[in-house]
């Protein structure tokens, strides 16, 4: 499984993800995709390995085994991941929080380290913990079967005992965003003194190591090992997006940091007037324009803006009768920036869970432009495409 701290900005959830608790002041969520996890771990250990180590015990005691085994697995992610966000609180680096996923688990950092340093004792404090468990694990192995104690316990034990033990070895590959990439690239920070050169060189390690476990993946399936081949394949590509992922976002960082937020926002939006109905607004504008936001302005003044979540909330049969007017929300710090805002702090609310579909940029209750997520990315997408062409 992977377990790497990342940036905010760079999504993990799959599915959804719901909170569970808060731990020393950090938000622990779990993303939908991480049962699916749980229940093939469940089901491997109770059909399949403790049955096959552990013969003669019963049905219901493999089952419970197999729970067990799953839970002990949280658990040790969850220390996983809170062994990262502790060393990055030393180091004043916030942790928006920990989050739980089909590959593992994630600390959402809100920005980059401030120093080879704090990355590279970050990083290292994943795998560190990961060998701890283990050890610990390890030495409850012992005790158990000195102690004549179940059989169960002896087998859960020696299970997490491997599994953190492979959790930690394999976080240390240096291949970026693997904790072992991490330390890498604070090394390469260090030495380089330039984080962006850092970042390209670790992310080209990653992604190529990713390529690899794609390959392994790939042969193991043809040879017969299907679910194995299926999770090397899965987790190689996965790597491979985050790497790039990764690189891009440190690209766009240097690239927007310091910036004022008029410099990318799309000039001359498309907007509609208040007295329109909602059927007015669907078919001259949201099927003509294909935008899922809309400012609503009227005599050059913005009023608000009017989406596409908002018209769900209305049944079909009263889009004639709704006017834009009445459905539209107001302009607030939620959905309105003003032109000089920075844009670094301007991607920081755009990935709040909660952040609209698009910011609308105003100045004296005047509509100057708008700006997305989307509109970032695009840029960044057209500045890696020129800086790589062969010209």
């Amino acid at each position: 499984m992977a377990s790497n701290p990342r940036k905010s900005s760079e999504s993990v959830s799959m599915f959804g993800s719901y909170r569970l608790f808060r731990l020393f002041g950090f938000e622990v969520k779990l993303d939908l995709s991480w049962l699916l996890l749980a229940l093939l771990i469940t089901w491997t250990l109770a059909a399949g390995m403790f049955p096959a180590d552990y013969p003669d015990l019963s049905k219901k005691t493999y089952w419970w085994m197999g729970v067990a085994g799953a839970v002990g697995i949280f658990f040790s992610i969850v220390f996983h991941e809170l062994s990262h966000s502790l060393v990055a609180r030393r180091y004043d680096l916030p942790i928006r929080g920990i989050t739980l996923f089909i590959f593992g688990g994630v600390a959402q950092m809100e920005h980059e380290p401030p120093s080879p340093k704090a990355e590279f004792f970050m990083a290292i404090a994943g795998p560190l913990a990961s060998f701890l468990l283990a050890f610990l694990f390890f030495q409850l192995e012992t005790l158990a079967t000195s102690g004549a104690w179940p059989t169960a316990i002896i087998g859960i034990a020696h299970y997490l005992g491997i599994v953190n033990m492979v959790v930690a070895v394999f976080n240390l590959v240096p291949a970026f965003p693997l904790d072992g990439g991490r330390m890498l690239r604070a090394l390469l920070w260090q030495w380089k003194k330039n984080l962006l050169d850092a970042t390209r060189l670790s992310s080209q390690i990653g992604a190529g190591f990713g390529l690899v476990l794609m390959i392994l993946g790939v042969l193991a399936f043809i040879q017969g090992n299907f679910i194995g081949g299926m999770w090397w394949f899965l987790i190689g590509a996965f790597l491979r997006g985050a790497a790039r992922t990764s690189y891009q976002q440190m690209v766009l960082h240097e690239m927007i940091q310091g910036e004022p937020a008029s410099r990318f926002m799309r000039r001359e939006p498309v907007t509609v007037p208040p007295s329109i109905n909602v059927r007015q607004l669907l078919e001259d504008y949201v099927y003509r324009y294909h935008f899922r936001m809309f400012p609503v302005v009227e005599d050059a003044k913005l009023l608000g803006c009017i989406t596409l979540e908002d018209v769900k909330k209305i049944p079909s049969e009263q889009w004639p009768q709704k006017q834009v007017r009445d459905l539209s929300t107001p302009p607030s710090s939620a959905n309105t920036i003003s032109p000089d805002m920075d844009t670094a702090k301007l991607l920081s609310a755009m990935n709040r869970p909660d952040a609209p579909v698009c910011f609308m940029v105003a100045e004296d209750e005047r509509l100057v432009g708008v700006i997305s997520l989307r509109d970032l990315r695009e840029i960044i997408e057209l500045k890696l495409e020129i800086e790589q062409s062969p010209g």
